[in-house]
């Protein structure tokens, strides 16, 4: 008896069974950076920086007045000497080739017919920048 009870339990289980459903797992990035939703970027990016608590060990605190006046002295007497070798190269009397030297840097400058070369080289890692200024002839 308990036997037929048995196999009457699992009869009836098995003809009262459903099929099983189920779905596919989904993953949806977050971050734009990976697929994400691209408005998302302004939030993590403000999540991240207020997660942020490092300073750059290099800043300078620029709020006294002393370092505000030398970088303003600075920045003067740079555009002094950037006016001077315009007027070296470009002026009344210009000048077909030249070399000038301050802090560290070398500026050297040749003029050609059609346009004129300025080298600044880093003397410290010998690092050179060329700027090649095209030259335009009036004609009357």
């Amino acid at each position: 008896m308990k036997r037929f009870v048995a196999v009457a339990v699992a009869m009836g289980c098995l003809m009262t069974a459903n099929s099983a459903s189920a779905q596919d797992l989904v993953h949806t990035p977050i971050s734009p950076t990976f697929g994400g939703n691209p408005f998302n970027s302004s939030h993590i990016l403000g999540t991240a920086n207020a997660q942020n608590n490092t300073t750059d060990p290099d800043s300078v605190d620029s709020s006294d007045q002393s370092s505000i006046f030398a970088r303003q002295l600075e920045s003067r007497l740079l555009s002094a000497l950037s006016s001077q070798i315009v007027d070296a190269i470009f002026g009344e009397n210009p000048q077909e080739q030249g070399t000038i030297s301050f802090g560290g840097q070398t500026i050297e400058f040749f003029r050609s017919l059609d346009d004129v070369t300025l080298i600044i080289r880093d003397d410290g890692t010998g690092e050179e920048t060329r700027i090649v200024i095209p030259l335009f002839i009036e004609v009357n």
